[in-house]
């Protein structure tokens, strides 16, 4: 059987969206796939390639005044290139976020990464959990402790480094890790079947 082939396709202004990449990584390896971990800021031909070699492409971002960061942008508008040939065509896409508040609009980031993946033909993998902490017996330790549906999210305060990264929120984003490398593997073996 083939071995799914992820790769996270980030920007990080401060350290902390990289904290939430390790963990989709970490994540995604535990689960068996291949990972690659890629600066969309700092991205280069070969890293280019093995996106267009990938099976899944999990894209993440900070949350800046409401959507996704300018380099991020940047690297959105460059996939075009992939998009006049579909290179990226029926591949698995997912999202990860972080801001410093709650909300922090990061709901419409994960639909800019949504947006991004449909114009390009892919499939969004969603987080696949309930939200947690939302009743008496909830904590903010839950998984999705912010109640996202669409991709992982996370708030770290704006005063910490990337340290400060919240354990549940780390937790949340190797879940989405895992998920995307399990969603892979059964869609590899039903093309496999086809």
């Amino acid at each position: 059987m083939t071995t799914p082939v992820v790769s996270v396709a980030y920007h990080s202004g401060y350290g902390h969206t990289t904290v939430l990449a390790e963990a989709v990584r970490a994540g995604a390896t535990e689960a068996g796939a291949e990972v690659h971990l890629i600066k969309v800021d700092e991205i280069t031909e070969e890293q280019w390639t093995v996106l267009d070699r990938s099976h899944v492409i999990v894209f993440g971002s900070p949350t800046y005044m409401g959507t996704a960061s300018g380099a991020f942008h940047v690297f959105a508008e460059a996939s075009s290139k992939r998009w006049f040939g579909q290179d990226w065509k029926d591949k698995l896409a997912a999202g990860f976020t972080n801001s410093g508040s709650k909300s922090g609009d990061k709901l419409h980031t994960l639909q800019f990464f949504q947006t991004l993946a449909a114009q390009h033909g892919m499939h969004w993998v969603n987080l696949g959990l309930h939200p947690g902490w939302n009743n008496t017996g909830g904590s903010e330790s839950d998984l999705n402790r912010l109640g996202f549906f669409s991709g992982a999210a996370a708030q770290t305060n704006i005063d910490e480094g990337p340290d400060g990264v919240h354990k549940a929120d780390v937790a949340t984003a190797e879940h989405l890790g895992r998920r995307v490398a399990e969603t892979a593997r059964v869609f590899l073996r039903g093309l496999a079947a086809a």
